[in-house]
Formats: C-alpha cells, structure tokens, sequence
C-alpha cells in the first residue's frame, strides 16, 4: 500500500512561504496531486527525449530539457 500524502508538511511548507492565506480543508491534497502529475509529466517527457537520443538511460541532460519543456508549458 503507498504511503498517504504528507499533509502536515505540505501545509507548513504553504503556510512559511504565504502565511497570509487562508487554506481549505483538502489544499494541500490538491498540491500533493499537483506535484505528482508533474512528476509523471517530467519523467515521460525525459523518457521521449532519451529515446529521441538513442539512449537507453535517462540522463540528467534529459531530465533538464524535458524540464524546460513542461515549465514552458505549464506557464499558462
């Protein structure tokens, strides 16, 4: 079984860097799932270039293209 998201270290992580805001009961689930999408994002994409490389590892090169990538697209 995973392990549950850390909701008591997300939200004093939030808290330290806004502690103006006012948090709902599951924000910091919403940022947990956040982050996790983004992680699968960065990996797939990683994969795609290593492979584009003829490469069977994942490099770092490729982790920080491909992080160029989803950061460039996530702007909005």
């Amino acid at each position: 079984m995973k392990r549950a998201a850390p909701r008591s270290t997300l939200r004093r992580i939030i808290k330290t860097h806004k502690p103006q805001l006012r948090l709902a009961t599951n924000a910091d689930l919403l940022v947990h799932l956040n982050f996790l999408l983004f992680l699968h994002r960065l990996a797939e994409e990683a994969r795609t270039n290593a492979f584009e490389n003829k490469s069977k590892i994942i490099k770092s090169e490729h982790t920080v293209a491909a992080a160029k990538v989803i950061l460039k697209k996530s702007r909005g």
